[in-house]
């Protein structure tokens, strides 16, 4: 038995991506505040459409930070050439959150997911492992010149069947003087031919491959598509084939139990598999904002027997939570 599907459908996005743009936009002023002024609250939300980046959100620190500046460094990592106007509209933390929040209380209620599996070396199902590599790997081409014509903005879709990949989709955007048949053959050869051999695939490959399907693409990014921080959920954990929790993880610090708990829970089923105490095994848990205590916590294994004794409780504590680094809550996604 498994607690995944034999056949589902999962993409990832690249750095270029607009909604993807917005969450690190998000992280950056999140790291920044938290770096300079580890007793912040913060809660970021970033919207950008066609010559218009807004940061919104909640803000509670001592630091002063450069918002505008900390957004173009992003934009510029991420070759984004095009004339913005950036736009910062930040009030602090309300008050009554803030009181009960400051003691020790979850940042806010609802609920949180992890998931591992023996599956692969990463413990994600291998369609999410297989669309992250595919993404790295297009993402690389581009920031090292070795393919030179691609443009960061961009997606991947993979579609397995019993562990195998069926179909494969990529779309990338590209410069201008670039054929669509040259995308096409470059990518075939450079990008999915390398990784399906990486990952031992059977050969010889036999899935459906789709390059670009729509045709060509060199209007990406904000030109093409309005972006916000935290729409890309089922990207950032595991590609909607297994419940997601209802918050962003994107641009919060880790009193918010969004960011946190969803660290915690991914570290807490890598360790159970990781064991050998499962094959898989889903972690939920659920919080009341203000309360120390989660309100559940639940673990089952890949035969959907409920394992919630493997769990230690304390380190659910929103109190314990809080000591959780930023760079583990990106090695989780």
């Amino acid at each position: 038995m498994s607690l995944i599907p034999s056949v589902y459908t999962v993409e990832c996005v690249t750095k270029g991506h607009p909604d993807r743009v917005c969450d690190q936009i998000a992280d950056r002023i999140l790291k920044e505040i938290a770096y300079l002024d580890p007793t912040a609250h913060v809660a970021v939300e970033v919207f950008g459409c066609k010559g218009v980046l807004t940061i919104g959100g909640e803000v509670t620190t001592q630091a002063q930070v450069d918002y505008e500046s900390l957004a173009r460094e992003v934009l510029h990592e991420v070759c984004y050439e095009d004339p913005i106007e950036i736009r910062i509209h930040l009030i602090s933390q309300s008050p009554e959150i803030h009181s009960a929040v400051d003691v020790g209380g979850a940042g806010d209620q609802g609920i949180m997911y992890g998931y591992a599996t023996h599956e692969t070396e990463t413990f994600m199902p291998i369609g999410v492992h297989f669309s992250r590599a595919l993404t790295t790997e297009l993402e690389r081409l581009r920031e090292s010149g070795e393919i030179p014509w691609l443009k960061s903005d961009g997606k991947v879709q993979v579609t397995i069947r019993d562990h195998v990949p069926e179909v494969i989709v990529v779309s990338t955007q590209h410069k201008a003087d670039i054929s669509l048949e040259e995308v096409r053959s470059v990518l075939m050869e450079n990008l999915i031919l390398p990784q399906w051999q990486k990952q031992r695939f059977p050969e010889p490959m036999s899935c459906r491959v789709l390059i670009n399907p729509a045709g060509s693409w060199t209007v990406g990014g904000f030109n093409a598509d309005s972006g916000l921080t935290g729409r890309k959920l089922a990207v950032d954990s595991y590609g909607g084939i297994l419940p997601g929790g209802g918050g962003s993880t994107h641009g919060k610090d880790l009193s918010k139990v969004d960011c946190s708990a969803t660290t915690q829970a991914r570290q807490a089923a890598v360790a159970i598999v990781g064991a050998g105490l499962a094959q898989e095994c889903l972690v939920s848990v659920a919080y009341a904002i203000g309360i120390n205590e989660p309100v559940m916590l639940y673990a089952l294994n890949q035969n959907a027997e409920e394992i919630t004794h493997l769990l230690d409780p304390k380190v659910f504590l929103s109190t314990q939570l809080r000591s959780h680094s930023f760079d583990a809550q990106e090695e989780g996604r």
